[in-house]
């Protein structure tokens, strides 16, 4: 197997010990990272890459999109920007244009949109069904996205479809649908919302798959308080996404209960609700995950490095907050612990900056910085 040397690495991040290496190197061998360390101490190794004093930090970890999906709805965007408040009766559109959508359609524009994530260093991506809704359509979504990441997840309890009884709808979803769909899937999700599912659906829905062998997770509080975070703390999940409207019991309950809080500040800057307290969280002890939400209807993003200028200029986080919440965060609330760090053992997922600090992802928001995206050990820019 080759080994790889990169080097005259300007500032490491690492999120481990030491967590910030100022002239570093990182040997890689094949797809694992070997060494970590100043570049001064590093072994021979059978290629070198010289980044000549940029910033290396670890691959983002996405924990949270949308990607199988056909269909535009900016004329949605542009009515919230003219006052028309967001609700969840948008996803109905792209229900109907997915369906309609090919399996070619729909896995070239999920490969588009996966290709736009690696550019910005992206990594580690999740992604979710929810757009189908039938049988058939849930599970060929979760066999499409199965074609670009391991972490997926089973969201037929996205809505209630137009015409269909709601309790023969969990019927469906905890049966028929999750059936086909548990094959192609490692997750599932509830939308635990207002105009969505409640708390004893959502209750219901998470128990039928983990008797499938699914982990759950959760949509919850994004449009008001309301149950979803104490009963994903309650079911014992490993993250609740979300989480911009919080009760003082929400945030005990994630305290104590070590449930991750996945926040997604771009659905905050898309629909002009208010921004998730997240210092609350934070002297609370809860562990926060930043991911993108990529999505056609509250948040049409794809960038992480976006995430986190949001979350440093408008949700108070400190820059190395941002990024140790949109990599290790990110990793912990997918359950993971080979990504989202750099350190001997772990997977070679990196990114190169154009920037001497990770500051700069902060810094300089909006600008291309990633020059180049490692997965397993490969470039893939």
């Amino acid at each position: 197997m080759t080994a790889t040397l990169i080097t005259n690495i300007g500032e490491l991040v690492t999120n481990a010990e030491p967590d910030v290496i100022h002239d570093a190197a990182i040997v890689l061998d094949g797809a694992t990272i070997a060494w970590v360390g100043p570049a001064i101490d590093a072994p021979a190794a059978d290629q070198l890459v010289d980044v000549a004093g940029r910033a290396v930090i670890p691959g983002f970890v996405d924990s949270h999109s949308h990607l199988v999906f056909a269909g535009d709805r900016a004329a949605e965007f542009e009515a919230r920007m003219t006052g028309t408040p967001y609700t969840a009766g948008g996803i109905r559109t792209t229900v109907a244009a997915t369906r309609r959508a090919t399996d070619e359609e729909l896995t070239s524009h999920v490969a588009k949109l996966v290709h736009e994530m690696r550019r910005q260093g992206t990594t580690t991506v999740e992604i979710k069904s929810g757009y189908g809704l039938t049988v058939k359509d849930e599970a060929r979504s979760l066999a499409i996205a199965r074609q670009f990441t391991d972490e997926t997840t089973y969201l037929g309890a996205h809505v209630v479809p137009p015409d269909t009884d709601p309790a023969a709808y969990v019927e469906l979803v905890t049966g028929a649908m999750l059936d086909a769909a548990a094959p192609y899937a490692k997750w599932i999700d509830v939308f635990c919302e207002r105009g969505a599912f409640d708390a004893d659906q959502a209750r219901t829905i998470l128990q039928a798959g983990g008797r499938s062998g699914l982990h759950g997770r959760l949509h919850a509080n994004q449009l008001g308080e309301g149950p979803g975070v104490r009963l994903a703390c309650e079911l014992g999940l490993v993250a609740v996404d979300h989480c911009t409207y919080l009760s003082d019991a929400d945030v005990d309950a994630l305290s104590s209960s070590g449930t991750i809080a996945t926040l997604l500040p771009g659905v905050e800057f898309s629909t002009r609700q208010p921004w998730p307290d997240v210092r609350r969280l934070l002297d609370a002890g809860v562990t926060v995950a930043l991911a993108t939400d990529c999505n056609p209807g509250s948040c049409f993003t794809s960038s992480m490095p976006f995430c986190i200028a949001l979350a440093v200029r408008d949700m108070t986080m400190t820059p190395r907050e941002a990024l140790w919440s949109a990599t290790a965060g990110g990793a912990r609330a997918l359950g993971r612990d080979d990504v989202g760090a750099i350190g001997p053992g772990q997977r070679a997922d990196l990114v190169v900056l154009d920037a001497p600090s990770y500051l700069h992802l902060a810094y300089r928001p909006g600008v291309p910085l990633v020059t180049q995206t490692w997965i397993a050990g490969r470039p893939h820019l």
